[in-house]
């Protein structure tokens, strides 16, 4: 399990994983949400490749607006190498 601080008007990963990550990118926050103030989680299953990259992000909750700018953040993850495809499943808050 790994949590990371929040940053203001940012977001915070939280990660159920079977895998190390290895690299993570922290997801931009939507400026129409900020200015909605939208604020709350994302959680998604990352199907994650035998080399660590990401292969699908299926979002399992979360506002739109939030849900895309976390798999665009997503996309950018890497794990740890494995001898097979993994499911991992992360959770995002975006808070002000």
């Amino acid at each position: 399990m790994l949590t990371f601080a929040p940053r203001p008007a940012s977001a915070q990963e939280h990660s159920e994983s079977i895998r190390k990550v290895v690299a993570k990118v922290t997801p931009q926050y939507p400026s129409l949400a900020r200015s909605m103030n939208i604020q709350g989680s994302v959680k998604a299953d990352v199907l994650v490749a035998p080399n660590g990259t990401v292969k699908l992000i299926e979002v399992k909750g979360g506002h739109p607006l939030l849900a895309q700018a976390a798999q665009n953040a997503l996309h950018e993850w890497k794990w740890e190498p494995a001898p097979r495809e993994t499911h991992e499943t992360v959770e995002l808050r975006f808070t002000h």
